[in-house]
């Protein structure tokens, strides 16, 4: 594939709109739409510095699961807690914040700290880590007034559950599916 052009088409709030044109391998031109979370300015810079953190969380042998609603599918589906890096933030601070402000948890210890990876290659160059933390504290709603998000703490059992009825997000299905069939992490 041959780049030939990289122009922003809308500039969102929190998403920008842009538009590859670029020859196929029939040598055809061609068109093709992404949104980043991201400034960019040329080709090079799509698929850049990753924007935020998915948490995969657990405490006394329970798995931390979000039910929330999602305006991009309009339904509530079940997640892991997430969000995005602030500027300056490192990623430990971020996952710390982001745990609290959706849970009402405190990070006990940081397991690990995946590195970043694509969340939606066919559409967007965002690129999130994935860490896994063992959480602490009494769950409480601390998020903002725009989310509607319900935090629980579920057992193997009902992870099995959820798995078989429920809609959930890629990642977390993921990491429930792992945890269903394993344990901890």
């Amino acid at each position: 594939m041959q780049f030939i052009k990289f122009e922003k088409v809308r500039d969102g709030k929190y998403l920008k709109n842009y538009e590859i044109t670029y020859q196929n391998k029939a040598g055809r031109e061609k068109k093709y739409e992404i949104v980043s979370r991201r400034e960019l300015s040329t080709i090079e810079d799509v698929g850049g510095a990753p924007s935020g953190v998915s948490i995969v969380a657990t405490m006394d042998d329970k798995l931390l699961l979000l039910h929330e609603f999602r305006m991009g599918v309009n339904r509530s589906v079940y997640n892991l807690c997430a969000g995005m890096l602030e500027p300056k933030e490192t990623i430990e601070d971020c996952i710390v914040r982001e745990l609290y402000e959706e849970t009402g948890l405190r990070v006990k210890n940081i397991k690990k700290i995946l590195p970043p990876s694509y969340a939606a290659v066919a559409i967007s160059d965002t690129t999130t880590y994935i860490a896994f933390v063992e959480a602490e504290g009494e769950i409480s709603d601390n998020s903002s007034e725009n989310e509607q998000i319900e935090a629980r703490l579920y057992t193997r059992e009902e992870v099995c559950e959820l798995l078989e009825k429920e809609p959930f997000s890629s990642r977390a299905q993921m990491a429930a599916f792992y945890f269903a069939q394993f344990g901890s992490f």
